[in-house]
């Protein structure tokens, strides 16, 4: 009996194990379940869902760093480090800048060094930070991080110039926003990950300061503070602003393909430049241009000087090696002449190179602006004329002939339309460069008509007509006169032998013919380069100089191809 009892006790708390055991694998397999969607919905859930759940101060200071606020804590640590940073750094930067400062020294001075150089107490402070996905790549990953930097730095300047005047100048107010890029590249299966970094100046927003003569006035030597701020700002500009960059070396190895490599030819054309503004007490401006990319003495072209004009003619061709043509501008600065003193400023400007087409000339007119990084005034200085061409590496193959599309141009050849003499295609396969060719042909004007011309008569009339000039050449032409008129209608066409085209411009003057003598209404310049590019084109002109008016043009070439002597 007791044998049956225990086997029956046995028997039912056996199968009540059996039956919580396979209720408890039950809850829990169901409780697994719950718990995997749980973590799938946690692993679909962004930043924005995680805010919804959690206000900011349930984040730690170092989880997410999408704001000012983010950011506290890395401006905190680098508060505390700041004065040993600056203890450490300054005589770094000194040994390091002098040099640089030295390669972009203005003519006016014969030395510029420091004599004292602290960072100061206040630490730069960064406002974002983000990852450059689209930049980054499977090899590497690209940070920028964004800093202001409103510092009470100590940095006084030794000048010398050229007429032996020593100066200790202070750099006072520094203003500072700008975007650092870091790139981590390449990644590597070793310790830290990655083999070198590299580090630019991404972006330049802001970049004021202002500079103090100890115990003088630096304004009692024309021209010197902007020679000195230029100075400071194209070695800040070439040296560190992207796409130049440093590369730091992690780990050993060849890292030449984090270089900065050229992908590219600017041409250029400096054509003229209009009303600018009068730096002269007695007569007018000398003018003269400076045009760069990058603003190193061995890359930067200056054109002649033209003496006292306001609307000076260069019509002078420079070429520029382009190394990231989406970030890279062409600045151009226009100057006065003041011979042996420093030049003075009258005006700059500048152009994006990613606004240009590549293999497609763009004639632009800028407006000269004091600054351009901060537009300190709007007083109108003038404006400068360029003909821009950008062709990348790689491209040449793609420039065509209009007149002829199995006909492929090199680089020489792409302002060069038509056949030679002998009515076939040109070859340059033996030119070694475009100073060994003449464009040479004829041009054919069509003065068709004018509109809208300035009444210069008393009566409210004029009697127009145009003066065509080759300005190389000087070779002349002129309409008949049209009596009372300002809307006059001339349709006379004139050939020009032109020897070297590319180097020629055409000058259309338009005149107010009077009994006892003649009033200038305005004129037209131009380049041969559209005429060259199109063969044949008709089109209005604004008539320069005048308070209205248009002149209504039609131009063709008919080109013969020969090279320059040996």
């Amino acid at each position: 009996m007791s044998f049956f009892f225990g086997f029956f006790v046995g028997v039912s708390i056996g199968i009540g194990l059996i039956v919580a055991l396979a209720r408890y694998e039950s809850v829990r397999s169901a409780r697994r379940s719950a718990l995997a969607k749980t973590v799938a919905a946690f692993a679909r859930m962004t930043v924005q869902d995680s805010r919804k759940i959690l206000p900011a101060e349930f984040y730690p200071s170092w989880v997410v760093f999408s704001n000012r606020q983010k950011l506290n804590w890395l401006n905190h640590q680098l508060d505390k480090i700041w004065p040993y940073v600056d203890a450490a750094a300054s005589e770094l930067i000194k040994n390091n800048v002098e040099p640089i400062l030295e390669e972009y020294r203005p003519a006016i001075l014969s030395s510029l060094k420091f004599s004292k150089l602290t960072l100061g107490t206040v630490a730069p402070q960064f406002t974002g930070i983000s990852i450059v996905e689209e930049e980054s790549g499977s090899g590497g990953v690209t940070m920028e991080l964004e800093m202001q930097w409103d510092g009470n730095p100590n940095i006084v300047l030794d000048i010398n110039t050229r007429v032996g005047v020593a100066l200790p100048i202070q750099v006072k107010d520094i203003g500072f926003t700008g975007v650092f890029r870091l790139i981590f590249k390449p990644l590597v299966p070793e310790f830290p990950g990655f083999a070198a970094i590299s580090y630019s100046l991404r972006e330049k927003k802001q970049l004021d300061f202002r500079l103090k003569v100890i115990g003088g006035e630096i304004s009692s030597i024309p021209g010197l503070s902007d020679a000195i701020e230029e100075t400071i700002k194209d070695a800040i500009e070439d040296s560190i602003t992207w796409p130049v960059r440093k590369i730091v070396p992690i780990l050993p190895g060849d890292y030449d393909d984090l270089e900065l490599k050229p992908e590219g030819i600017l041409d250029v054309k400096l054509v003229q430049a209009k009303e600018l503004s009068n730096k002269d007490v007695i007569g007018k401006s000398d003018p003269f241009a400076v045009v760069f990319i990058r603003p190193l003495r061995d890359r930067t072209k200056t054109s002649k000087v033209i003496n006292n004009q306001l609307n000076p003619i260069w019509n002078e061709h420079f070429e520029f090696v382009v190394e990231d043509a989406s970030t890279q501008h062409l600045t151009v600065r226009v100057f006065d002449d003041e011979g042996i003193s420093a030049a003075e400023l009258i005006g700059c400007a500048q152009v994006a190179l990613k606004d240009l087409e590549p293999g497609k000339v763009k004639d632009v007119w800028l407006k000269l602006v004091k600054d351009l990084n901060i537009q300190r005034d709007n007083k109108y200085r003038g404006e400068v004329h360029l003909e821009l061409l950008y062709v990348p590496y790689g491209m040449d193959s793609s420039l065509k002939n209009p007149f002829n599309p199995d006909f492929q141009l090199t680089t020489l050849e792409k302002t060069i339309k038509g056949g030679n003499e002998a009515g076939e295609e040109p070859s340059l396969a033996s030119a070694a460069s475009r100073k060994n060719v003449i464009v040479r042909g004829v041009l054919s004007v069509n003065v068709v008509a004018a509109e809208d011309l300035p009444a210069v008569d008393v009566m409210g009339k004029a009697d127009p007509y145009v003066v065509l000039i080759m300005k190389k050449s000087d070779a002349r032409a002129k309409t008949r006169v049209v009596q009372e008129s300002l809307n006059p209608v001339w349709n006379q066409t004139f050939d020009f032998v032109v020897e070297d085209a590319l180097h020629e411009m055409l000058m259309l003057e338009v005149w107010d013919h009077d009994t006892f003598g003649k009033d200038k209404i305005g004129r037209v310049i131009m380049t041969l380069t559209r005429v060259l590019m199109e063969g044949e084109f008709q089109d209005s002109f604004p008539v320069d100089g005048a308070k209205s008016g248009k002149l209504f043009l039609h131009l063709k070439w008919t080109p013969q191809l020969k090279f320059r002597d040996p």
